[in-house]
């Protein structure tokens, strides 16, 4: 049995359309109700509305991505009761609605993380990139953070020092707005652009984390899960946690959801199927200590999603990424145990056998420089990972059957 393949659709104004799905062999649709403020309920009429419009079409809405976690419930804020009582009330209306798989991150602040969102590659396609000089010059000269140059080794902060003196005002400001603004703007990110001053708006908020360190938010992390997870195995959900992106700590923020202790714990702090994980290669990849392979053979059992893409790794812990099926990660060996797991399930008589997959990023490429596209989300590239996984995915499936 295969995994269900998946796209991510980012609603009615996304150029990619339903009936293009359709046309590519997609059987799932990823998407959330983008136009409700974070840290309110998803009343179960909206979610209607997007299941009808995806159903018409002859497609399933496979997975929600995301279901914000307010800032004030991954800080532990005064709101934070009232604040996870609508999340448990969002997922009793998905559950009611049919909506079977949700996706979530408890990244504090700032979600992914990129310094170039148009790195060109040697044969001319765009990906983004993560320069770790680049954005040290950002955090410490640009951005201004107290303390910042303390988070850095001495070669990176000479390096940062350089990058810095070259910039322009110009070239300041584009960094800054695109780490801060563009890679956030259009998945609920904490700053939206409307902020006057953004920076500022922003310093403030990792000032809400100065006295939070990697116990701290761990603790509010697990008091969240023991306060979702029964709701969300009694409504039917799979509730599936995304690896930090990148998987190590930025800006002064602990990282908790990085490696695969982080996520072991996390599949240890609620014995539910319901408390499941996001897998996603690109993310995890992104650090050279992490071994996917070694992830999924520990905590395999709760993976309940997938995002399959690549990076290629430089030694000062920049990255890149870089398509699907090449790259840093072995994705014949990820995509086999995965298989395995799958396999796994069927003969333990277990529900959770849909897997659903959906290529993560992509390459800018060909007819995607004519046409717009949230980063990361280009057509081509995109279209072009997924059938790219589909032929290793059936080689790997032929193979098992033997």
């Amino acid at each position: 049995m295969a995994f269900e393949k998946t796209w991510r659709w980012f609603g009615p104004d996304d150029p990619v359309k339903l009936s293009h799905l359709v046309q590519m062999g997609v059987e799932g649709v990823v998407t959330a109700l983008h136009h409700i403020p974070n840290g309110e309920v998803w009343p179960a009429g909206e979610i209607m509305k997007i299941k009808s419009v995806i159903g018409e079409h002859g497609l399933r809405w496979s997975a929600v991505e995301s279901l914000p976690v307010s800032e004030g419930i991954k800080s532990a804020s005064a709101d934070r009761p009232r604040l996870i009582d609508n999340y448990r009330e969002s997922l009793r209306n998905l559950g009611k609605c049919g909506v079977d798989t949700v996706i979530y991150n408890f990244m504090p602040v700032i979600d992914w993380v990129r310094t170039d969102l148009h790195y060109r590659l040697p044969a001319g396609g765009e990906v983004m990139y993560f320069d770790l000089p680049v954005f040290a010059a950002f955090d410490i000269h640009i951005l201004g953070r107290t303390g910042a140059e303390n988070d850095y080794t001495a070669d990176i902060a000479r390096k940062a020092v350089d990058i810095y003196s070259r910039m322009s005002p110009h070239d300041t400001e584009k960094l800054a707005h695109d780490i801060i603004v563009v890679t956030q703007g259009f998945i609920d990110g904490a700053i939206d652009g409307t902020a006057k001053d953004y920076k500022k708006r922003f310093l403030e908020l990792l000032d809400t984390y100065r006295y939070i360190d990697r116990d701290g938010l761990r603790q509010n992390l697990s008091h969240f899960l023991k306060s979702v997870i029964p709701v969300a195995e009694e409504s039917g959900i799979s509730l599936c946690i995304h690896p930090d992106d990148p998987p190590f700590p930025v800006l002064g923020l602990p990282r908790i959801v990085s490696t695969r202790e982080d996520l072991e714990w996390i599949v240890a702090q609620h014995d539910s199927l319901s408390n499941g994980i996001a897998f996603c290669t690109g993310s995890l990849a992104a650090r050279a200590d992490n071994s996917p392979e070694e992830i999924i053979k520990s905590v395999g059992h709760r993976i309940n999603f997938l995002h399959l893409r690549n990076n290629f790794l430089l030694q000062d812990g920049s990255f890149g990424e870089f398509g699907h099926i090449d790259g840093c990660v072995d994705m014949y060996e990820v995509m086999k145990l995965l298989l395995l797991e799958q396999q796994r399930r069927i003969k333990q008589g277990r529900q959770d056998i849909r897997m659903p997959l959906r290529p993560d990023h992509g390459i800018k490429m060909v007819d995607d420089f004519g046409r717009h596209a949230n980063p990361g989300y280009p057509l081509t590239g995109r279209l072009k990972g997924l059938a790219e996984l589909r032929g290793l995915e059936l080689g790997i499936e032929r193979s098992l059957m033997i």
